[in-house]
């Protein structure tokens, strides 16, 4: 886990092991979540990035009727 400060700007800095470990990039955009006394940070990624994230997900579940 990693500590940070909120500027008097309400900036922030995301620690270089972060940024490093998930791959971001300055100028990326991210999505702000906040839940119960949280905040998550979800980084946006190209659809050509998105190809096959979901590759070996179980697509073998049981489904409504209406939803074949």
């Amino acid at each position: 886990m990693e500590a940070l400060t909120i500027s008097p700007k309400y900036q922030v800095v995301i620690p270089k092991a972060v940024r490093e470990a998930l791959h971001l990039r300055a100028g990326q955009k991210m999505q702000i979540v906040a839940y119960d006394d949280r905040i998550g940070l979800i980084p946006e990624r190209r659809m050509s990035d998105m190809r096959g994230f979901l590759k070996g997900v179980d697509a073998d579940i049981p489904r409504e009727g209406d939803r074949v």
